[in-house]
């Protein structure tokens, strides 16, 4: 029986995750704006789930929402930063008020509960921190240049917290997921207000995604729940096949371009 901690547990992945996880006898604090949201585990799981109220941005609260998950059950081994929301618009577009926001809770968010769980894993030289990023962690889109930016800082984050916790017993793991069919664009996405000049190419964007299926979130539950079991978890791992195709593309385009463009950078 693992203990996990995961936030954002009210739908989408968190949701599907967390009732995957107690659906096999694993132990769940799971965290919510709206804890009332989480009434139906509780209602099927009793004890073994423990609703919390979080909002990722306040990091007293992260701490605390931790402090009492170790209080009901005694230790952590999964943690799970899911919570995150998609901020939609042009680079240009952005509001300063947007832009933190984003920031706020998709880079901030998971860093103040990996600080306020690490003490807890170190203390028993083990655990397992996974990092929900994005395709788009990866690679950049059109209309989404805060929300990569958020990703890609989280990963950089991350990358460098496996190298100093490894040592410790601690793992982390960076999920990358592709399209699925949760929330993430619908009702808990955020829009900037659009500029004219930028129409062609959110019609463009719009046109892509239209030809995109999402997959079903579902499925990545049985993935999670061995993920979480593995002794030796990878730092990175896409969820579903999308993925692959456009981060290839992504990086034979970077790696042509440094080299091109290297007789240029050897001047410096």
């Amino acid at each position: 029986m693992k203990t996990w901690f995961i936030t954002g547990a009210s739908r989408g992945f968190g949701r599907i995750w967390a009732e995957a996880a107690l659906a096999r006898g694993d132990r769940v604090a799971a965290t919510a704006r709206r804890p009332e949201s989480l009434q139906t585990l509780v209602d099927a799981y009793a004890d073994r789930v423990l609703p919390l109220r979080l909002d990722v941005t306040d990091r007293a609260a992260a701490t605390a929402a931790v402090e009492r998950a170790v209080d009901a059950f005694g230790h952590l081994d999964v943690v799970v930063n899911n919570a995150g929301y998609g901020l939609f618009g042009m680079v240009e577009e952005t509001t300063e008020e947007q832009a933190r926001a984003q920031l706020d809770t998709n880079l901030l968010g998971p860093l103040w509960v990996t600080q306020a769980a690490l003490p807890y894993l170190r203390a028993r030289q083990r655990g397992h921190i996974v990092q929900v990023s994005s395709l788009g962690g990866l690679a950049a889109f059109p209309t989404l240049g805060l929300y990569n930016a958020s990703k890609w800082a989280l990963e950089g984050m991350s990358e460098a917290l496996a190298q100093e916790v490894g040592p410790l017993g601690i793992h982390v793991t960076i999920v990358e997921p592709g399209p699925y069919g949760t929330d993430w664009s619908g009702a808990s996405a955020v829009h900037t207000e659009p500029i004219d000049a930028y129409e062609p190419v959110r019609e463009a964007r719009r046109s892509g995604a239209t030809a995109r299926a999402p997959q079903d979130p579902q499925a990545t539950a049985d993935v999670i729940l061995e993920l979480a079991d593995t002794d030796e978890p990878p730092l990175r791992l896409f969820l579903g096949t999308y993925p692959y195709p456009v981060v290839e593309a992504a990086y034979r385009q970077r790696l042509e371009t440094w080299n091109a463009w290297r007789p240029l950078a050897a001047r410096a």
